[in-house]
């Protein structure tokens, strides 16, 4: 038989001072892994910062030592050494850091705005700490007290010191019974403490770790200090960053007479984004009230901006095609904010997110308006990027498909039989009498055939939902089994090389170009490295009765005329397509891996200036039919050796 357990008043647990935390530890610091660890600096570095914003400090200083403690120090008023009203016999310093729930942050009076706002901060540390020591410097003298594990263990010293010393230095080494590791990461202490000063513009913090604490490149020492906080930080992080345009955003706005917000913003081109926010200096990784009246604010400008200018499709965008394409900073100073548990990572204050939205929509409009050359530039990408997210999906469709139904490969490709992607080639060719050709040429191990019917679409100022619909680029992609664009992966390509095989003819020329740029633009990194090739079949045989000779150009032709045949007893055969040329011939000439020649596509001068190459495709591709008619005119005699 089970017996009954009791539930009376002395099963009720009654956790003393700083017990609940010890007993606790995660409900306080979120947990006792490295995280939580680091959150132990964070609460000691944040009442320093919170003296910088009352005004009262200038000077933080943080020391890493070898033991594994850390001493931070400030100039501030120093936490008060009189007695405490309510505890006569304990000065208010000691009343701070042994009882939850006491500080100056619940007086509005002491802090208009602050990030240690419970008021359990230090004394959570306290409690987290095999050792805190605390010295106060006011008025010529210093009043020193030594803690462990939230306790008290010595009375209160007070000693003589200069009359300049003013301010709070707390030690502490966190306790090893509590916490998973107590060793800090200095690369990690470095990047949050520059971000402080970032934060609080014109506040010196003097950064120190021991040498023998450092195992990367970490500086031991550096003396933080941003003039101007989160525009100079900007300028310094962001100045080698691809951008869009070189004119920022940034706005420095009050919310009301003690509580303001800054947003800092970069547009780049590449898909490399950041998005950080702040309260109170406090960093909020996981976003909140403030974030989305950020990014609501943006976006309602942006379409406001684009319907007014008659941009068509603006309705398009969404926040991602903006945020994904933007460095963002965002930091708020508030007097009572709201966060979502003791940790801080999270802002919940609806009021605030009205407010910071409007402001924001308000002050980015007055810039698109004040911009705008960059403002047509940022909408066009912002239009072009929910385009492709859009279209993006049919893309990403036709990637599972491909994964999903490997075995069932484009009817119209002839596979090769190698299992192993070495010396394996597709030869892409136009037409199905080219392709029955190169079927009966191949080498049937290394060589897959895919024929594609006509010539295939102008990708290069088409949205991707044209090119998913399109069966011979469908056919194209599902062959090569790489993907496209975002979705693309080199390791995934099917083949070892990829031939381009036309015909020796104008309308040959332009079906490769229309191939060239489908790679160019989708696939890029195939001709990076160098996987995609052009076949070079003859465009005449020279023969009579006793010997033979193929020549690809008319200069060729005259060449061996003049020097093989010395009659008039020859005869010359002028392919118009690889369809009418014989399997025999078309093997020996362009597909016999021993004899042919293949024009690598060549992505090295692209690469030394992508703006040339891009202006090039722009002309021969895009939509002006006035700049290609002025290129053709310009460059009338094709050149032999294709180098993009």
């Amino acid at each position: 038989m089970v017996k009954k357990s009791s539930y009376k008043a002395k099963d009720i647990e009654v956790l003393e001072g700083l017990e609940p935390v010890r007993k606790r530890p995660g409900m306080y610091i979120g947990s006792t892994n490295q995280d939580g660890l680091h959150h132990l600096v964070n609460e000691i570095l944040d009442n320093s910062i919170d003296e910088v914003l009352a005004g009262h400090a200038s000077k933080i200083s943080f020391h890493y030592k070898r033991n594994g403690s850390i001493t931070i120090k400030d100039d501030g008023r120093g936490i008060p050494i009189d007695f405490h009203p309510k505890y006569k016999n304990k000065r208010a310093f000691e009343v701070v850091l042994t009882t939850l729930h006491a500080g100056g942050k619940f007086n509005r009076n002491a802090y208009k705005t602050s990030g240690g706002l419970h008021g359990v901060g230090i004394s959570v540390v306290n409690a987290l700490s095999s050792i805190l020591k605390v010295d106060i410097y006011k008025d010529g003298k210093v009043y020193r007290q030594e803690y462990s594990k939230g306790k008290v263990k010595s009375k209160v010293k007070i000693e003589k010191c200069s009359k300049k010393m003013r301010g709070t230095e707390i030690s502490f080494l966190p306790d090893e019974t509590i916490f998973d590791v107590t060793t800090y990461d200095p690369k990690k202490l470095y990047s949050f403490i520059n971000m402080k000063s970032v934060l609080v513009g014109g506040t010196t913090i003097e950064f120190k770790i021991d040498k023998e604490l450092i195992n990367d490149k970490t500086p031991n020492k550096k003396d933080f200090y941003f003039k101007n906080g989160i525009e100079d930080y900007f300028k310094l992080e962001y100045s080698n960053k691809n951008r869009l345009f070189e004119k920022d955003f940034f706005l420095k706005n009050k919310l009301n007479q003690n509580e303001n917000f800054e947003v800092y913003i970069t547009f780049n081109k590449s898909e490399s984004s950041s998005l950080k926010s702040f309260c109170n200096t406090i960093e909020t990784p996981d976003g909140g009230s403030h974030e989305i009246g950020l990014k609501n604010g943006l976006i309602k400008a942006i379409k406001l901006y684009g319907q007014k200018n008659q941009i068509s499709k603006i309705n398009n965008i969404n926040q991602n095609d903006l945020i994904d394409f933007s460095d963002i900073i965002i930091s708020i100073f508030i007097n009572e904010p709201s966060f979502e548990g003791q940790t801080k990572k999270r802002i919940i204050m609806p009021s605030l997110q009205k407010e910071i939205e409007n402001k924001l929509q308000q002050e980015f409009l007055l810039w698109l308006n004040s911009n705008k050359k960059n403002s047509k530039i940022l909408l066009e990408n912002l239009v072009e990027r929910a385009l492709q997210r859009s279209d993006l999906s049919k893309i990403q469709d036709l990637d599972r498909k491909s994964f999903k139904e490997r075995n069932r490969l484009p009817g119209k490709l002839v596979d090769c039989s190698s299992r192993s992607r070495e010396n394996t080639e597709i030869f892409i060719v136009e037409g199905d009498s080219a392709g029955g050709s190169a079927k009966q040429a191949r080498n049937r191990e290394l060589q897959a055939i895919l024929p594609l019917r006509g010539k295939i679409l102008n990708v290069y100022n088409v949205g991707l939902s044209k090119i998913a619909d399109n069966n011979e680029i469908q056919n194209l992609i599902q062959s090569l089994g790489c993907g496209i664009g975002k979705n693309f992966d080199i390791n995934k390509l099917r083949y070892e090389k990829i031939i381009l095989m036309t015909d020796a003819d104008v309308d040959g020329s332009h079906i490769a170009t229309l191939l060239i740029t489908f790679f160019y633009k989708y696939m890029k990194s195939l001709i990076d490295d160098k996987r995609l090739f052009l076949a070079m079949p003859p465009l005449f045989k020279i023969y009579n009765k006793k010997k033979s000779f193929y020549a690809f150009d008319e200069k060729e032709k005259d060449t061996i005329i003049k020097k093989e045949f010395k009659s008039d007893n020859f005869n010359i055969t002028r392919f118009k397509g690889l369809g009418e040329m014989p399997a025999d011939q078309l093997k020996e000439t362009t597909m016999d891996q021993t004899k042919r020649n293949l024009i690598l596509i060549n992505s090295e001068k692209a690469k030394k200036d992508i703006k040339i190459t891009e202006k090039l495709f722009e002309t021969l591709m895009g939509k002006q039919a006035d700049l290609r008619f002025k290129f053709i005119q310009n460059n009338a005699n094709f050149i032999k050796n294709l180098d993009i």
